[in-house]
Order: structure tokens, then sequence, then C-alpha cells
């Protein structure tokens, strides 16, 4: 009796539904309960077609992991260098919660960027000195400079723009994409994720921020590494071969079904799709994250990193590869932002490493025709606050956390150009005009993806949970 054999022997559908000591009824119970589990067929997003038509059929998303300050960066406070070294008015911050770092200081010293910032484009955007080409595509970008969130520390918070939760545990943005889209091209993934590093001693990633959730494991982020191993266990073992792995392949696939013909675990096929999306990735990957047929001009555009595997640099260009590979959502982290003090001369470090990738990743766009129908985000978690945390100098000081506002930009498929949205007081500190919560921005882009973010869930546990939760609404402002 050969292995097959043995599993129908012992695995007899008569055998499994007497032994359940409820018959059918239990296989009924198990689908009532959750019934989104199979919501669609194996390799079929779960919507069958956009709600409505996509203006976005990709997005890059260069997540800044640490907290950007956007007063040295892109929100421009003058009133800070006329009121240096004063304490930041009761009234403006009228008891808010502070972290821990800075709850304990007698005295908020109000600090102004020692960086100059000069306007730029049609719409005369703010845009500091630390990011010159950066500022050469303001006509391209959509700044919201009202971004804002609940969350006061980076884990909760990061967690939060990125699974619509502070808790871990939900599935990610782009798992939420890849289950209700599908995937455009067989041989890769819909959700890749990319990481890189400013500078060491940063806040970690963990990956749950790329996990699936409950969602079916097929639509967790698959991570792509620099090195001769970009997946792990990917590759063939030693002495394996790519027609002896597809004979495995066959066989295993020949157990599982039989497997899942008494089980009825989901799970189960979609372990053996993420078995086949290995094999097509076996030929597809290489490929792909192959750089040496890059022209000189293309490296000189990203700049010198652009050929170091595993930079930020570097990583934008595979993000453009991918994208050209119809990957649906690819996700870059990028840490390092985490500055509280030291924060003038750590910054410079941390916009030389993104500033010139992130324009040439948008124009490289551009120059293919790519960016007609791919989005481009970057920014991070939350903001930094306009005073300063421990002692205050011209030339040093760092800044704390700040969730009540902050600026993303966006550019691409879908969002106007050369565009600034939303308006903070002259202090950095509070919502002036037009406020976009993390859950409005996530709405947001799941409608420039043509999904209506309200319908796309899945019921687990009871109850139906979506990516915005019970929250957000769609910033119609930004729609081109």
């Amino acid at each position: 009796m050969n292995l097959q054999d043995e599993l129908h022997d012992m695995m007899s559908r008569r055998t499994f539904l007497g032994q359940t000591g409820a018959g059918l009824g239990t296989l009924a119970l198990a689908s009532l309960l959750n019934p989104g589990a199979s919501a669609a067929p194996m390799g079929e997003p779960a919507l069958g077609k956009p709600h409505f038509p996509p203006k976005v059929k990709r997005v890059i998303y260069l997540f800044q992991s640490g907290a950007p300050s956007q007063l040295e960066l892109f929100d421009y406070k003058p009133k800070l260098e006329a009121m240096w070294g004063q304490d930041l008015p009761e009234s403006v911050r009228k008891g808010q919660r502070l972290t821990g770092m800075t709850a304990g200081q007698s005295r908020f010293p109000l600090a102004a960027s020692k960086f100059k910032f000069a306007q730029h484009g049609q719409s005369r955007a703010w845009v500091s000195e630390l990011l010159p080409y950066t500022s050469k595509i303001t006509d391209e970008l959509c700044y919201i400079k009202t971004m804002n969130t609940e969350a006061i520390n980076h884990d909760p918070a990061v967690t939060f723009i990125q699974t619509g939760s502070q808790q871990a545990g939900r599935p990610s943005f782009g798992s939420w994409v890849s289950y209700g889209l599908g995937s455009d091209n067989q041989n890769m993934p819909a959700f890749v994720v990319l990481l890189s590093k400013g500078r060491n001693g940063d806040q970690p990633l963990y990956a749950k921020l790329w996990s699936n959730g409950f969602l079916p494991s097929v639509h967790q982020g698959v991570v792509f590494r620099s090195g001769p191993d970009p997946v792990f266990y990917l590759n063939n073992p030693s002495g394996i071969d790519r027609s002896s792995r597809r004979r495995m392949l066959d066989y295993l696939t020949k157990l599982h079904q039989e497997q899942f013909k008494h089980v009825l675990d989901p799970e189960i096929n979609n372990r053996m799709q993420q078995y086949e999306m290995a094999y097509r990735m076996q030929a597809s990957v290489p490929e792909t994250l192959d750089l040496s047929k890059e022209p000189d001009y293309i490296f000189d555009m990203y700049g010198p990193e652009s050929r170091k595997p595993g930079t930020f640099a570097a990583n934008c260009l595979l993000a453009r590869k991918l994208i050209e590979k119809d990957v649906k959502f690819v996700q870059l982290y990028h840490q390092g932002w985490d500055q509280h003090g030291n924060l003038p001369n750590d910054i410079q470090i941390q916009t030389k490493s993104v500033d010139q990738a992130s324009a040439a990743l948008v124009m490289d766009l551009k120059q293919r025709g790519l960016l007609e129908d791919t989005l481009v985000i970057w920014g991070g978690e939350f903001g930094r606050g306009p005073y300063s945390q421990g002692k205050l100098a011209r030339d040093n000081y760092g800044r704390d956390h700040h969730p009540r506002c902050y600026t993303i930009w966006m550019a691409g498929a879908g969002v106007k150009k050369s565009f600034v949205y939303g308006q903070t007081d002259d202090f950095g500190y509070n919502i002036v005009k037009d406020p976009v919560h993390v859950h409005d921005f996530q709405a947001t882009v799941m409608h420039l993806m043509g999904v209506d973010h309200e319908k796309l869930v899945f019921k687990h546990q009871g109850r139906r949970y979506r990516l915005t939760d019970v929250h957000g609404k769609v910033v119609k402002p930004l729609l081109a």
C-alpha cells in the first residue's frame, strides 16, 4: 500500500464524519461560523472585479519608519524661529497626552528648524533644503499636511497605519489588496516587501506589519532580500533539479487533495498554492531582481547607492522592476527616522539616503508611462513636535513623537498634481483645516484602486472586519 492509499484508508469520509459525533451538521456549522475563509476560489480575487473602474492598478509605498520630522522637511513654521527657546503656550498644548520621554520635562522650549525652506512648483509648496531632489518634482506631488493618528508610540502607530488597528493580528494593507483584487501576474506575489536601513539602532520592524492576519495565508507579504538568496527557501536543495521538484510537487498535490476531501480545511489549498507560487517564482524572481542590465543613466538617476544591494536606492529601483512585472503592492520599509536627539545631524544622513532615489522613482515611472496607473506614497507613522526634547541648542536638539499632525506625499494615478492639502497652526502642533485621519487615508487609497473600503470585508470569529475597521471616509479633494 502506498502513502496515498494509507492516507485514504486512515481518513475515509465515513470515518471522519463518524468521529466528529455530529456528522454533516458539524460541516454546516463550520461554514456558517467562517464563511469568509472560502469566500473566493483558489487564486481568484474575493471581489471578482473592482467595485468601480480603478485609477490605480499598482501601489509603491515608501514607508519611512521612525517618523520623519515634518518641521524639518515640509511644514515651514517661521513663528518657531521668532519664539526660539520660549515655552510652547499651554493654550496650544491644552494638556494633550505626551510620551513618557517628555511628559516629565519642566519646560517645552520651542525649536525652529535649522534648515532653510523655499517654495517650489505651481503649488508654491514649502520644501526644505534637505530635499533638493524632491523639491524638483513638486509639480508631480500631492502633499497631505494634516495626517493624524491616535497612536503616540512607534509600534502601535506603525501597526495602525499598516493594518488599520493598533493591536497586532489584523491583515496588512497589502494583504487586503491581494485578497480583494488578486494578482495580475501568476508568476509573482501580489504583495512584495523590501527592507532597508538608513542607520542602525532604530525602531525594529516585525513580520506582523506585512502579515495576512486572519486572511488566507496566500495573501501575506513576501519579503525580498538582497544577496544571492532573495527569498528564503525558494531555491532547490543541493542535488534536486527543477524536474525533480516538479514531480515532488505533483505527488504532494495529490496527497493534499486527498487530505482536503476529508478535513475540508481551506488552508491546505492555500499551502499548495504557495508551493506552486514558489515553483513559478524560481524562474521569474532572479530575472526581476537582476539589475545588471540597467543602463548607467538609470543608476545615475537613482544615485550611487542604487548599485549597492539592500539600500533604499537599490530597493526603489527594484520596486520599479516589480511594478513592470505587475506586482500589485510593493511595500518598502526604510528605518532610521527616530530622532529624539541630535536631530540636525541625523536627519541630514537620513534624507541623503532617500531624497534622490524617491524623486528618481517618480520620474522613472513617469518616463515609462507607469505613473499613469501607479500610486507612489511617501511618509511615516506620525510626526514630530515643535518643542525640543532635552537640551536645546541651535545645532543640537531633538523632537518627541507628535501624532496630531504630520506630512506625507503621494504621486501618480488618481491624485492631484502640485497640490497641498490641509493646514496646521503656526506652531505645527494642531490642525487648523482639513484633517486626514489614518483611516481616511486608507479609504482613499482603496478608492483609487476601485475598492469601496466599506464593502471589502472578511468574517472572522463572528465579526466582519475591514482595513478601515468601522471608520474612514474618502478624501475627495485629493482626487484628480
